[in-house]
Parts: C-alpha cells; structure tokens; sequence
C-alpha cells in the first residue's frame, strides 16, 4: 500500500468516506462526525499538505490529517512549548477494517513527527466515544485530560476534547512513503 497526500480531486470521496464513517458510528450508538464536514475546510488542509491517503491500487484504503497545528483551546500553554505533531480525521474504509491500518497509520504519523524532530504524536478524541478511546490507549497513547468547555460552535460543550499523546518515535509501517520530507518542528 501506498502513502500519499491527498490532492484536491480527492475531495469528493474524502466527504463520503466521512459520511459513511459517520453512518457507521452512529449504528455503533455515537454521534461522532454526525454533522457535515465544510468542504471548503476540507481541501483548503489538502492544499495546505496535511491530508494523507492510503492507497490500495486504485482503491482508497484510509486517510489521515497530520498537522504541527493545535486545535484552539486544548492544549496548554506549556504543551504547546514543546515540538509536537497533532493526529486528525483518521478513518479506514470500511472495506479495510479488521487490518491494523488505523494502528499502522498512527505508527507512520509518530515516525514523522519524530523525523520533524517533534517530542510528542498528540490527538483528541470525542468525548463521548469510549470505544474509540480506548482503542487509542491500546494504541499505546496516555490520556493527558477532557476538555468539556469552550467549543467555537455555539459557544456550546466542547465534544471532541479528550486529550492524549505518545512520545513520537521511529517506527516500520510497511507503507510506500511517498509523502514529502516533513519539515522540522519548532516548539
């Protein structure tokens, strides 16, 4: 399998796979990605370079946002000090579930942020999918903290606000890289 960044002609299947991860969670009982991603978010980070595909010949097999941008009002002041990289939107086809692609992606992410000489592979979670949380601990992730307020949206509950990371470290994925050198890290 190959790694790739998206392009923009992606876009369009970027937004299904979401509504069918979407469609998928809410069987599971959570409404996790329920509301509709802004497509013009959505490519402005694959213009932006931080949107990564996993290709299976010419099907798509998952994808992955890795940024050395924080979301707004989780971290700390002090955390974001120190040269991290930060997990978004990792979702695996349906088709390919059962396969370790969602660990082999978080491995991949930490070998970069490690070759970005970043300490730390960090990501939030939605509050409420404990299944998905624990699937991160397993993924050898330590919950820092959940942040429950300040969400942009309406001012409301934050719902994607449980906090962790692992120390970023080298590590043999088995995907055909074809992602750019990643640039270093500052903190």
């Amino acid at each position: 399998m190959i790694l790739a960044p998206a392009t923009p002609d992606d876009l369009p299947l970027l937004l299904a796979f979401r509504e069918q991860a979407a469609s998928w969670l809410s069987k599971l009982g959570t409404d996790q990605w329920s509301r509709p991603y802004p497509a013009d978010r959505l490519l402005a980070t694959i213009e932006a370079g931080t949107v990564f595909m996993v290709r299976d010949g010419k099907a798509t097999a998952a994808t992955i946002t890795l940024t050395s941008d924080a979301e707004e009002g989780l971290w700390s002041e002090e955390e974001l000090r120190e040269p991290s990289m930060f997990v978004n939107k990792l979702t695996v086809f349906r088709e390919y579930a059962g396969q370790n692609l969602g660990g082999r992606l978080l491995d991949w992410a930490g070998d970069r942020a490690f070759r970005s000489s970043a300490k730390w592979l960090r990501l939030d979670a939605w509050t409420t999918n404990d299944a998905l949380q624990r699937y991160y601990l397993r993924q050898g992730f330590e919950h820092v903290r959940t942040v429950r307020e300040g969400s942009a949206i309406n001012g409301g509950p934050r719902v994607s606000g449980w906090l962790a990371q692992r120390e970023a470290l080298p590590a043999q994925h088995g995907f055909v890289d074809r992602a750019p050198t990643p640039a270093p890290i500052i903190g």
